[in-house]
């Protein structure tokens, strides 16, 4: 699909690429267009590429970003879509407390590194970033420098609120 070794750089064919996918009707006003992470898989390009194709489209008002949940289709507002009301980094820091507390990541041991988060939640790199420092925070883990991110023992668990994880 890509041209490598043509006179194009491989951003603005990519940026071509969503162009065409939204003016064909494949993508609407308000939703969401592929993250930095899903372009590097679908082209398997750089992660400079990715964000050099995004930033593109934004600065033609193709697109928009908004923090923490994506970029989409349109000038802000002019599309159906509703703000999220959880930023995405929270929804990734409680999908992983849910694992904690479910046992499928013990007390002691490593969560998911940052370069996993992005990759299972098509995120930047700052949102997942963004997630574990809510945790680290929040006293569901502790970082040991040059080793990774462990769940803390139970014991140092925040304890549950109404109505939150």
């Amino acid at each position: 699909m890509l041209d490598h070794d043509g006179d194009t750089h491989v951003y603005l064919q990519i940026a071509e690429i969503t162009r065409k996918r939204i003016t064909a009707g494949r993508l609407s006003p308000g939703q969401r267009v592929a993250s930095e992470a899903e372009i590097r898989r679908e082209f398997g390009v750089a992660r400079t590429t990715a964000r050099r194709a995004l930033r593109l489209l934004r600065e033609e008002g193709i697109v928009y970003a908004l923090q923490g949940e994506g970029t989409f289709v349109g000038p802000p507002g002019k599309g159906v879509r509703q703000p999220s009301r959880t930023p995405m980094y929270r929804r990734i820091a409680d999908d992983v407390i849910g694992r904690i507390r479910g046992g499928a990541i013990r007390p002691r041991r490593p969560i998911p590194s940052e370069t996993a988060l992005t990759q299972e939640y098509g995120v930047a790199r700052e949102t997942a970033r963004r997630a574990v420092a809510l945790l680290r925070e929040q006293g569901w883990i502790y970082t040991v420098p040059q080793r990774g991110s462990f769940v803390s023992p139970e014991e140092g668990w925040p304890a549950e609120e109404p109505g939150l994880r």
